[in-house]
């Protein structure tokens, strides 16, 4: 038995060659009238395709490079926010000293 091509793998690249996949209705205009246009149609469906194809590794490079830009950005956000909170210790601790300095000037 001969199997039929699957999408990605046509027995034949010439659409008018291909299997059709559905029999046309009794009220679809003669086949006569849409042959050149289902192979335009089909030429240019298989081209879309291809395009689409060979375009998925881009998205996904740009998808994987907008999530790392958001990662690193977070990164830097939280970088940010302990040296903030370090800072404020540090600020803490030196206002703290500086009342005990003068807690003890004024008590001699």
């Amino acid at each position: 038995m001969n199997a039929p091509g699957t999408i990605d793998r046509p027995l034949t690249h010439d659409p008018k060659k291909q299997v059709p996949t559905m029999k046309p209705s009794a009220h679809e205009p003669s086949a006569a009238r849409t042959t050149a246009r289902t192979a335009s149609d089909a030429t240019n469906s298989r081209q879309n395709r291809n395009r689409e194809m060979q375009l998925i590794p881009e998205a996904l490079a740009r998808a994987h490079m907008h999530d790392r830009i958001q990662e690193a950005e977070s990164e830097r956000r939280a970088l940010r926010l302990a040296r903030a909170r370090r800072m404020q210790r540090r600020a803490e601790r030196a206002s703290l000293r500086a009342r005990r300095a003068l807690a003890m000037a004024v008590m001699q």
